[in-house]
């Protein structure tokens, strides 16, 4: 790929295993192929011969360097995926698969091969060429033989090209002085969108695969190294960069999940009033160890249970029949009385205290008074001397 001057310059940036189409003269071979994208913005494929399922541990990997479609852009290689004739994302092969018609079997048996996770999911196989002329508006863009799309995103451009012809059927020029931190293919409401995170803070998000701007918004300055380094993007719009050393900083895109943001969250305390405690047994108190006060009301009274009915029981504040109101007149004569007792003393001690502060005041101003004369006379006397006076 790169010239003698420019080997040890160039590094591997991206790695992207998908069975894809590697040539124009053959639509309908899809093979195992490992893309690979470098540091000098150049994008090559390598053809996988994998052996059956029988022979794999007799047969090795062949690796075919040669033939495949070469691509350049602008910039490091940052991410790429992709996607079928109807723009929907193809998962990638190293992802979890499991086949809901073969819940008994064991986990080894659970795992398809390649031909049969094609055949039975779906998902990572390309419509077929009958299929994709109903698609409105992708076939029309791809071509009539094309089955796939790749998107490359670098540093500085994206570009989606069509497989197997490899026209390359949309780009954008994403910076052109700065330069994209993070850039990653995600779901996003049923759609797929190319998310990228730029060395000027803003995020910036392209519809796939025709790479219209979709948000175009001012998030987070590249401040630090680590949030360079830690940035990265997932599905429906989520986020994660390490804020701190210690603090993980999420966010979203998504619309949706902010307004529902408020009835998601949680809190770690929830306010629980305290059950009563277990009455203890008067036994158990008795011989459960250490000495306590015992109460006759607690042993013989009402709080045991029923009381004993031989016991009698003091009902205090009942007086007699024939002085009760003229008792109560007089108590409440005496409170009164003792009320305005208490407010004439409460007045005499205001008058006090006014006539204290006059006190003072007086006392005070003499004070300065006796200060000014003392001074004017030792200024009088300062300069003579004894026998003088």
């Amino acid at each position: 790929m790169s010239s003698l001057e420019n080997i040890s310059q160039e590094a591997i940036q991206c790695l992207a295993f998908a069975d894809s189409y590697t040539k124009k003269s053959d639509p309908t071979m899809l093979v195992p192929t490992l893309w690979v994208g470098t540091s000098l913005g150049s994008v090559l494929t390598m053809q996988l011969n994998v052996p059956d399922a029988d022979s794999r541990q007799t047969q090795p990997v062949l690796i075919s360097t040669t033939g495949g479609p070469i691509f350049r852009l602008k910039g490091s290689i940052l991410a790429m995926s992709f996607l079928d004739c109807n723009g929907a994302l193809i998962p990638y092969s190293y992802e979890s698969w499991k086949d809901d018609s073969k819940e008994g079997n064991s986990r080894r048996d659970r795992t398809p091969t390649k031909q049969t996770s094609s055949s039975s999911s779906g998902r990572g196989m390309s419509p077929t060429p009958g299929s994709e002329t109903g698609a409105s508006g992708n076939s029309a863009a791809a071509g009539g033989g094309d089955r796939q799309f790749v998107v490359i995103a670098s540093e500085k451009q994206a570009r989606v090209v069509a497989l197997p012809s490899q026209n390359c059927v949309y780009r954008q020029q994403i910076v052109d002085t700065d330069f994209v931190v993070k850039a990653e293919i995600v779901s996003l409401k049923d759609s797929v969108c190319l998310v990228n995170y730029l060395s000027t803070g803003h995020l910036v998000a392209y519809s796939l695969p025709s790479l219209r701007p979709l948000v175009d918004v001012d998030f987070l300055p590249l401040s630090e190294l680590r949030i360079a380094r830690t940035f990265c993007f997932s599905n429906r719009g989520h986020g994660l960069y390490l804020a701190s050393p210690s603090e993980i900083q999420k966010f979203t895109i998504d619309a949706e999940f902010c307004q529902q943001l408020n009835e998601m969250l949680g809190e770690l305390f929830l306010p629980r009033d305290m059950p009563e405690p277990p009455k203890e047994s008067f036994f158990r108190g008795l011989f459960g160890g250490g000495s306590r006060p015992l109460d006759r009301e607690e042993l013989f009274g009402e709080g045991s249970g029923k009381p004993n009915r031989t016991v009698a029981k003091h009902v205090p504040g009942v007086p007699g029949a024939g002085a009760g109101p003229a008792a109560m007149e007089a108590r409440a004569t005496s409170a009164a009385g003792e009320v305005a007792r208490a407010h004439q003393l409460v007045l005499e001690r205001g008058d006090k205290l006014s006539q204290l502060d006059e006190r003072a005041e007086r006392m005070h101003s003499q004070a300065g008074e006796f200060s000014s004369s003392a001074h004017q006379l030792m200024l009088k006397y300062k300069d003579k001397k004894w026998y003088q006076l």
